[in-house]
């Protein structure tokens, strides 16, 4: 009896033992980001049972403490909220410093906002609607035209390349998402190795798989769940990308369609096959990742993740004023279009562009002023154009490459079919070099060697009429000094709406990560309390020990006696 009572004393101390280390382990972690807090179970051990016949019981001894378990604290529920609402932070604060950047590029650039050139060009409008045959408004005219075509193609060149930056973060964020995936499924292998037995668990290993987890979810909407052996498989945009024996990998694909821009598949889904050339392809047709035409909602989980709000931002192309005008009902443009940051201000801003462009020159082609109308006027077999006379032009190839932000068709590949690929944009137009070198020789005089105020008149009515919309979603109608504003104000109320639901998601996710804390966090004060608690539980083993061990020295001696 008392050997066993003995054994209850070594058990308490091997028990008090190994809770002290668990508080040590979890005090020396306290600064440590992403432990979890280990918390020790403790329960008997087996009973020796004694038969005693005849007896209304069986007598039974106990052997002593056990250390059961020690197991991690959490909270699923504040988990799983943690990671969508974190996911969802990550969205708007992609789409908030989206539209910082592209309010910046129309406010500045290099020293000089673009509104200033727009309003120089109207000021020079004015001047020469008060005297057109001067030689000085004239020139004044043809210059802030070359400023105004200079500062715009800075500005779209502005977007083109935010767009470029954005698509090479789309191809890091694929590659952070497939390595974080590999380093799941590699400690799912290492955790349900260690757990097999039933004896131990791989705490400090599933505090770096719920790390990865967290990043996970910042990353993109995904769903988990933990089988019985340990192994947690996940889902990402609703497809399995860790699984207990695999990993499905994201994989980026480069289409001329889409102007060279990343898009985001399932690597397993893909289908290779070869084309005419005998060059190696990969049909994504039914293995791409997200749909971005579907309608950002928190509801539907669409607004969840920086991938996808990376790849909206960015667009699918370098969009251009045909993305609005071509299709008559808006639903291209509304589905395509209006939520990408960037792709909707380019296509806004290049149509402002050809809406000043175009109507400048209709109003020198109309103008009874203009040199060819008077060649014909005096010699009807004349063949002069006014096209020769026109402000602006399209530019040639090599023009458009100096440029290095697309060519006349950049971007139509995505238009519905039967677009016509024609007309004046930023990236194709350029002030007539007959013009920069002899700014006179649209002279604004009839043949009746008047004035023609009419085409004064005409340029003016440029930016004074009330005739333009931003896009199919509005209705009211500005003219062109007002569209810009327009243009700016939309940028700054939805940037506006963009950092206030961020700075609310990180409220959010702040609390969440807060009462989660609570949960996961190592508090000083209550570890130290349980220390002391082991250490009086250790100190009473070992005198219940050292009592046994008298008793037994007590009764060795006296039957030796």
């Amino acid at each position: 009896m008392l050997m066993s009572n003995l054994y209850v004393g070594v058990t308490g101390l091997q028990t008090s033992q190994n809770a002290l280390n668990t508080t040590a382990h979890n005090l020396a972690n306290i600064g440590t980001e992403g432990y979890t807090r280990q918390q020790v179970s403790q329960g008997d051990r087996h009973y020796d049972t004694i038969s005693m016949d005849p007896a209304v019981a069986h007598k039974q001894i106990g052997l002593g403490s056990a250390y059961v378990n020690c197991k991690q604290v959490r909270s699923v529920f504040l988990d799983a909220s943690y990671r969508k609402e974190s996911g969802r932070s990550e969205f708007y604060n992609v789409s908030a410093k989206a539209l910082e950047h592209v309010e910046d590029q129309l406010q500045e650039m290099n020293g000089a906002e673009f509104k200033e050139n727009l309003n120089n060009l109207w000021v020079a409008v004015q001047e020469l609607s008060k005297d057109p045959t001067s030689a000085v408004n004239q020139s004044a005219f043809i210059n802030r035209c070359a400023e105004f075509t200079e500062s715009a193609k800075a500005v779209y060149k502005g977007f083109t390349d935010y767009q470029n930056n954005l698509d090479s973060k789309v191809k890091k964020l694929v590659d952070e998402i497939n390595d974080t995936a590999d380093a799941i499924h590699e400690l799912n292998l290492k955790i349900t190795a260690i757990e097999t037995g039933g004896v131990e668990h791989a705490n400090d290993l599933r505090d770096t798989r719920n790390k990865l987890l967290d990043r996970l979810g910042e990353l993109g909407n995904i769903e988990y769940e933990e089988d019985k052996f340990g192994t947690v498989n996940v889902s990402f945009e609703g497809t399995q990308l860790v699984l207990t024996d695999n990993v499905h990998h994201l994989a980026c694909d480069t289409d001329e369609s889409s102007e060279g821009f990343i898009t985001v598949y399932w690597e397993y889904a893909g289908k290779q096959y070869r084309d005419e050339d005998g060059n190696k392809k990969v049909d994504i047709s039914g293995a791409r990742v997200y749909d971005l035409t579907q309608t950002v909602s928190t509801v539907a989980n669409t607004d969840v993740g920086e991938l996808r709000s990376t790849l909206l931002a960015r667009g699918d192309h370098h969009a251009t004023w045909h993305d609005i005008t071509e299709d008559s009902t808006g639903e291209y443009y509304n589905q395509n279009i209006s939520q990408s940051v960037i792709m909707n201000l380019e296509a806004e801003f290049d149509q402002m562009y050809n809406n000043i462009v175009t109507a400048v020159n209709r109003a020198i082609e109309e103008a009874a002023s203009n040199p060819a109308t008077l060649a014909r006027l005096k010699n009807p077999a004349s063949k002069d154009s006014p096209s020769n006379y026109d402000i602006f032009v399209q530019m040639d190839d090599t023009d458009c490459l100096k440029y290095d932000i697309g060519s006349e068709t950049s971007g139509f590949e995505m238009m519905p079919a039967g677009t016509v690929k024609t007309g004046f944009s930023v990236t194709n137009t350029k002030v007539n070099e007959l013009l920069l070198q002899t700014p006179t020789l649209n002279t604004f005089i009839t043949l009746d060697g008047e004035e023609d105020a009419a085409a004064a008149a005409a340029l003016k009515s440029v930016f004074t009429d009330e005739i333009y919309t931003l896009n199919p979603s509005v209705t009211t109608k500005v003219d062109m000094l007002d569209y810009y504003n327009a243009m700016i104000s939309q940028v700054a109320n939805t940037g506006n709406v963009n950092k206030t639901l961020a700075e609310n998601q990180e409220m959010t996710v702040a609390t969440i990560s807060a009462a989660r804390e609570q949960i996961v966090g190592v508090s000083s004060d209550e570890e130290l309390e349980y220390m002391i608690e082991f250490q009086n539980a250790y100190n009473a083993s070992s005198r219940f020990i050292n009592v046994v061990s008298e008793m037994l020295e007590h009764i060795v001696t006296t039957l030796g006696r």
